[in-house]
């Protein structure tokens, strides 16, 4: 009774779910997740031979408790467009994608009810792909972990995934997988002790700037289009003084808001070479786990700062939750946590643009409430939390 007291009550108050259909305006609800489904979850970490295929055979038993928990809270919140953040890239939609919606996401999951989403977008990321140099300048040419072109064990660990209920212009879509990390004016350089640059040239040449991707895929509502901003930078740490991941960070967040600009973007250049930035007056929501904080962790912080303080996004509301304040009582940020590792890490930036944002949250519950226990643990779920953002389009 207690259950269905509070899902009752969420409904009553618009907290969490979108009645689009009952509504003039079109109501829309964006989330990021971050569902950490990578083979290191599944499997001993550190153990050699790991590939997709791991996360291929528990999407295929449809029973892996941690994937039925995540596809709960997708099913309590009821995103109309979600990133997934560390779903490992499966070539094959029906081994991958496919199977997560068909064997959890169409299934009631404790209770929920079930929900589908019929247009989706995947591609390949830099996680795991070799490189032929000594990127963390150990000594050794190992090809992938510290000496991929970002860190992973296999090509496609990490990986991301658009899930949408509105059709994606597939013709439009913008993907940044390979821009060089040269190419951004301005770009923090990594140096040795001594001064020196910590790549070889040749490895600076080839480098890309996207330890994922970063990916502008316009998502069809009615007349309207929105260009869901999706990445995922690498962590600004496991690096040393030189902080080569730090400042990685600090631009892959910054191309968002070089990207936005109406004259920062002419450097830019996609994937099929097309120049320039997101046209003026475009509607948008960033989407995706930055790994930074502007007010805590080790990021320079100067790069998410900028971004959330960007005159073209709306800010005014910050995800929160009651179980990030119960986690870090003695905290005063605890409230916008969205990690266990109490960091606001994950974030959903609508433009100002086009939204009237009317409520936002942590999927959080504190100790005690509904649902609570699909977050009491690191394999409940996931280390992180969903985030969502609830908006009228104008």
């Amino acid at each position: 009774m207690k259950k269905i007291f509070f899902i009752l009550s969420v409904l009553s108050s618009g907290v969490l779910f979108s009645q689009s259909d009952l509504q003039e305006k079109t109501e829309l609800t964006f989330a990021t997740y971050n569902v950490s489904m990578e083979s290191d979850n599944y499997s001993p970490k550190g153990a050699m031979g790991k590939s997709e295929q791991i996360l291929i055979t528990q999407l295929n038993s449809g029973h892996n408790a941690q994937i039925k928990n995540i596809a709960q809270i997708i099913q309590t919140v009821r995103p109309d467009v979600i990133l997934l953040n560390e779903f490992d890239y499966i070539k094959d939609p029906e081994l991958g994608v496919k199977a997560f919606i068909k064997n959890y996401l169409n299934l009631s999951q404790g209770g929920a009810t079930a929900i589908d989403y019929p247009y989706y977008y995947y591609s390949t990321v830099n996680t795991g792909q070799p490189s032929p140099y000594d990127l963390n300048n150990d000594g050794k040419f190992s090809n992938f972990g510290n000496d991929a072109w970002a860190f992973g064990m296999y090509p496609g660990q990490y990986g991301m995934m658009l899930l949408s209920k509105y059709p994606i212009d597939v013709n439009a879509i913008r993907t940044f997988q390979h821009f060089k990390w040269k190419d951004m004016p301005g770009a923090l350089l990594t140096k040795k002790a001594d001064g020196s640059d910590w790549y070889s040239k040749k490895a600076w040449k080839e480098f890309p700037l996207s330890s994922k991707s970063h990916w502008d895929l316009p998502v069809q509502i009615g007349n309207e289009t929105v260009h869901i901003l999706a990445s995922h930078p690498t962590p600004p740490t496991f690096d040393g003084a030189e902080d080569r991941n730090g400042k990685r960070n600090h631009d892959e967040i910054r191309f968002w808001k070089d990207y936005i600009s109406d004259n920062s973007a002419s450097y830019i250049y996609d994937d099929k070479g097309i120049k320039g930035g997101l046209s003026p007056n475009s509607r948008f929501v960033i989407l995706g786990d930055q790994n930074a904080s502007s007010v805590e962790g080790d990021a320079i912080r100067e790069g998410i700062k900028s971004l959330v303080d960007d005159p073209k996004i709306n800010s005014d509301f910050t995800p929160a939750s009651k179980g990030g304040a119960e986690f870090s009582p003695e905290n005063s940020f605890g409230i916008n946590h969205t990690a266990f590792w109490r960091m606001r890490a994950d974030y959903v930036l609508p433009s100002k643009l086009g939204f009237k944002v009317i409520n936002s949250g942590v999927f959080w519950p504190a100790k005690g409430e509904p649902m609570s226990e699909l977050v009491e643990k690191r394999e409940s779920s996931s280390d992180h939390r969903l985030v969502w953002v609830k908006a009228i389009l104008e």
